[in-house]
Formats: C-alpha cells, sequence, structure tokens
C-alpha cells in the first residue's frame, strides 16, 4: 500500500482520509481528480526521499506521480492528479530573509507563503513584488513562481520570470541545487561536470544553440505568455539562465523549495484615471493614446463584471472594510461613479489607468494630462482623488473571479479560456470576434477583465456543470477561441499556464518540430471530462517528477 511505504521514510503528514482527499480533488479550475494520497512535509529531505521513491516505483509503475501544490487557486488543473499531492502552505511557509539595498531588495521565501503575508512582510521594509496577479489574497508564492504569474503591474514590471534571481529545487534524481543564471565561464564550468547537473547543463546548452532560430521564432509575439516551457530565454548569447525555463513548468521539471525574489521599492503616491466606454470601435487607438502617457498600470474590466459588482456592492464594500476603509467615506466614494451610470448610461467597457510616483504633484499633473486629453477624444472619464479612492476600482478588478464563484446560484465558473492574449493593436477586431465566439453558446455567461495594455484578457464563463453539453462545447469554443488567438499571433495564456485545460491544445499553437515526441493520453473522471495529455519534455531531469504538461516545446 503506497500509505504504508511512504510513511516509512516521509517525517512530515501524509493523509488519505476523505476530507482532505476531496478538498485536494479541486483547484480553481472546472476539473475533480481525487489524488490516492496527500503528502504534506517537513523538510527537504522529506522531498528528496519522495522524488527517490516515486522514480524507483516509476520503473514498474507509470502511473505514479508528483503534484506539487500550494494554494490551489489554479484555473488550469495544473496541481491536480490521481496519484500524490504535495501539500506546501502547511510546513514550507517561511519567509527566510527580506533585504532592502540601493536598487530595491530581494527576499528569500518558501513555496508555501501566501502572497498576501509576504506582501505585508515587504511592505514593511518599503519594498513590492510587482507581478502579483489579481488573486493575491488567495494565491502562494510557489504558484506565482510555477505559472510565471503576472498582474496588474506587468505592463511596466513584467512578469515572475523577471523578477527569480535564484530557485532551489529537487530535481529527478532527488538531489537539490541550487539553480540561477551563469555567464559563459561558469556554464562551461557546470557543463564539465561528471555529473546528473553537469549532464543537464550540457544537453539544455546543446539544444538552446543549435536550434536558437527555430526557438526564437516560435515565441509568441506578445509582451508576456505562461505557455509552453520557456526555450527562448535560456541562452542570449552571455548568460544562461536555467531559471527561465523552470519558471512556468508548473512542477514538471523539479520541485521548488525555496525562490529568491527580486523586490522593486514602492512608490508613494498614486492616482487612476477611469474612463468609460460605449463603443469599443475606439479601444484600439485610445489604449495606444493611453499608452503614449508612460501609465504603470493599464486594466479594464466589461460592462458583466460592473453589473455584478453593482449587485453584490455590500461584499465589495466588506471586502474594503477589512482593508480599514471607513464605511462613510466609501459610501461617498461611489456616488461618482452612480452618477456616471444614471447619466452616461451602462459603458461596454472601463479603463483603469494608473500612475504612481515619488512626487505627488508629477502624478497628479500626468494624471490630468490625459484625463484632459482623452475628454477632448470625446470620451467620459473622472480621476481619483485620492490612493484610497481607487481602492474600489481595483477591488472591482481583482475580486469579479471570486464575487462569481461565491455569489452566483446553480452556476459554477468554468475557466476554460481565461487568459488569451494578442497585440493591442488588434483589440477592436479581436474583441468583438471574441464576444461572438463565446456568445453564440447559450449554455454560457461570461465576464471579461483584463489588461488593456497588453492585450490579455480573462474571460470567464459561467455554466451549469450538470448540462450534458457543457463538455461539448468546452472542446468546441476551446477550439474556436484559440484558433482566433493563433490567427492574430497571440498566445492562448499569458499568465495562467497551460495546465490539464490548455495542454490539448500545445500541438496545434506550437510548431510540430518544437513539440515533444513523447506523448499518451488518459481519460480522467473530471468535472466536465476533456482529456488530459501528458507530454515531457525530452531531457532527462523531467521525466519522473512532471505529471503530463505544459512542454510544447
Amino acid at each position: 500500500m503506497l500509505e504504508v511505504e511512504i510513511k516509512k521514510f516521509f517525517k512530515g503528514d501524509v493523509e488519505v482520509d476523505s476530507t482532505t482527499l476531496e478538498k485536494y480533488s479541486e483547484d480553481a479550475s472546472i476539473f475533480h481528480i481525487q489524488p490516492e494520497l496527500v503528502v504534506f512535509p517537513r523538510n527537504v529531505e522529506d522531498i528528496k526521499n519522495l522524488v527517490k521513491f516515486v522514480a524507483q516505483k516509476k520503473k514498474k509503475d507509470q502511473k505514479i506521480s508528483i503534484s506539487p501544490r500550494a494554494a490551489g487557486t489554479d484555473m488550469t488543473g495544473g496541481s491536480l492528479t490521481e496519484s500524490i499531492v504535495l501539500g506546501f502552505t502547511k510546513y514550507f511557509n517561511r519567509i527566510k530573509e527580506i533585504k532592502k539595498d540601493n536598487d530595491g531588495g530581494y527576499a528569500i521565501t518558501e513555496p508555501g507563503v501566501y502572497y498576501r503575508d509576504f506582501e505585508k512582510e515587504t511592505l514593511k521594509q518599503g519594498l513590492l513584488y510587482p507581478p502579483y496577479p489579481a488573486s493575491r489574497e488567495l494565491c502562494a508564492m510557489g504558484g506565482i513562481v510555477s505559472n510565471n504569474s503576472a498582474g496588474e503591474k506587468s505592463l511596466s514590471y513584467g512578469e515572475a520570470k523577471d523578477y527569480v534571481m535564484e530557485l532551489k529545487m529537487v530535481l529527478s534524481d532527488g538531489n537539490e541545487y541550487t539553480l540561477k543564471p551563469l555567464n559563459e565561464s561558469e556554464l562551461k564550468q557546470k557543463i564539465k561536470l561528471k555529473t546528473f547537473e553537469g549532464k543537464i547543463y550540457s544537453q539544455l546548452f546543446d539544444l538552446a544553440k543549435k536550434n536558437a532560430k527555430i526557438i526564437q521564432a516560435a515565441e509568441p509575439k506578445v509582451s508576456k505568455n505562461s505557455s509552453g516551457y520557456f526555450l527562448w530565454y535560456l541562452w542570449d548569447g552571455k548568460t544562461f539562465d536555467i531559471t527561465k525555463l523552470l519558471v512556468g513548468s508548473q512542477g514538471t521539471l523539479g520541485i521548488v523549495t525555496e525562490a529568491k525574489l527580486k523586490l522593486v521599492k514602492v512608490k508613494a503616491h498614486s492616482r487612476l484615471v477611469v474612463v468609460f466606454l460605449k463603443d469599443l470601435k475606439p479601444l484600439g487607438d485610445l489604449v495606444n493614446t493611453i499608452l503614449g502617457f508612460k501609465p504603470e498600470t493599464l486594466e479594464c474590466y466589461d460592462n458583466k463584471t460592473l453589473i455584478l459588482a453593482m449587485k453584490f456592492l455590500p461584499s465589495l464594500i466588506k471586502s474594503l472594510i477589512v482593508k480599514k476603509h471607513n464605511l462613510f467615506k466609501l459610501f461617498f466614494q461611489f456616488l461618482p461613479d452612480l452618477w456616471i451610470l444614471l447619466t452616461f448610461g451602462m459603458p461596454k467597457l472601463v479603463l483603469l489607468a494608473e500612475f504612481t510616483g515619488d512626487d505627488e504633484n508629477k502624478v497628479v499633473n500626468n494624471s490630468k494630462l490625459l484625463l484632459r486629453k482623452v475628454e477632448e477624444l470625446g470620451f467620459k472619464a473622472r480621476m481619483t482623488k485620492s490612493q484610497d479612492e481607487g481602492e474600489k476600482y481595483w477591488t472591482i478588478r481583482r475580486e469579479s473571479f471570486n464575487l462569481l464563484r461565491q455569489k452566483v446560484k446553480g452556476k459554477h465558473t468554468a475557466p476554460f479560456i481565461d487568459d488569451v492574449i494578442v497585440n493591442p493593436k488588434y483589440m477592436p477586431e479581436f474583441l468583438p470576434r471574441l464576444n461572438a465566439l463565446v456568445g453564440k453558446y447559450k449554455e454560457l455567461n461570461y465576464t471579461i477583465a483584463g489588461h488593456a495594455g497588453d492585450g490579455n484578457f480573462h474571460i470567464i464563463p459561467l455554466a451549469d456543470f450538470k448540462n450534458p453539453n457543457l463538455k461539448s462545447v468546452i472542446r468546441k469554443l476551446s477550439k474556436e477561441v484559440f484558433d482566433l488567438v493563433k490567427e492574430y499571433g497571440g498566445s492562448i495564456t499569458a499568465e495562467h499556464n497551460d495546465g490539464l485545460t490548455r495542454t490539448p491544445y500545445l500541438n496545434e499553437i506550437y510548431p510540430k518540430h518544437l513539440q515533444s515526441r513523447q506523448k499518451s493520453e488518459r481519460q480522467f473522471k473530471l468535472r466536465p471530462r476533456p482529456h488530459q495529455k501528458r507530454i515531457k519534455i525530452p531531457l532527462d531531469f523531467g521525466h519522473p517528477i512532471g505529471v503530463y504538461r505544459p512542454g510544447s516545446d
């Protein structure tokens, strides 16, 4: 029995009770997959011993695998498995160091630390990890790294891969390694090693150098991407950065035990310019106009998200009160928006352009210049008077998915086309076509929100999982939307990664010569029931650990 065998060497917790198994059968995706057991390691030795055990078992039983899991907020089923779930939030939840320097600073954290707790500690030193996702109140640091997460500040600050300085990982030989960028001399020393580690560096460097043109041509031409393995960032001719491959690999190439992350200094002041659009046709030109003013952030949400926010306004206000906002002030802060809705009508899209800086006068002046420009162009807009006032717009933007999950009765969130991205210049054409595709399926209601400055949109359908047509709708609509994204040269996932949801479509998105030679399929009892593909990168260090996943490369 697997439980008995693991308990012989595992010092942490090994759980097989029905309550735990049910809890770890779901994340934020459409799937329900029950693991055989859930383990919570107490130390790195537990993880090393587990990996060695699984590697041996895998020689006889290909079904056994390990799925690392942090907070379980993944929307693609990336942490789900029929085998072993490796949970980190119980014991691997320490922030080991936060250090401030002239450029900002860094933090060393374990994967089970919740971002909300991580940020509280960094803010005490005036520091911030900028590519946090919208699920910032729920997610954990291991998932942020493993998904190459990004968010509202990524327009100016980039993605998770841009902030990983070092990773400690247990690889498939059951040993822990410190992995970081290497210059050419350091790389040559690694390649000379007659060890497992040396073999990895040798194979990867050979792969990257011999296929450089093919690999670079396959990179999606968008500002951010979390699909596939990021081979195009491995070698730039001067630096070999293996962390760029491991970030976004969703635990399939190794298990993160510790991450050293770059931090930036917090800016003291911010203002929002909020623009209300009744027509999407001028969106592309408007976005380019706004970007010319260099806002730190340019976000958006649609009329359905706004209606949802108004419908559940008490819940939003409660969320803001928890963040120490005054109820009386909050009531008056919402009045200008209610007046705009009464006089202007319901917009099709709301744009949020945020300016930040340490000089308040400069922040305010830049905001006023943009406000004046968009009003001259005939758009309805307003500027917030304080940072606190802007928080309500961010709450609407960030909490829309949770409101859908928690408040809409009889239907469930079904994130399966939830994270597409195209060049922003295509938005006036792309968004209406996207709406038309999703809108033709009467089985679905949906909202759209996202990062307008990047051309990245989150489409969250609501569906009745008891509907017998839903499985067919998911398959058909996924292909239609991903074909549309491919037509515009975009990526099928900018932030949320491939997971079980998008892996079956990677062979249609990436060129065939970049796809793994080893593929197999396995049907799971899911909710609903698309199939899972196990795809492995053709390198030894990924095989015994990973379950299936991204590797189109």
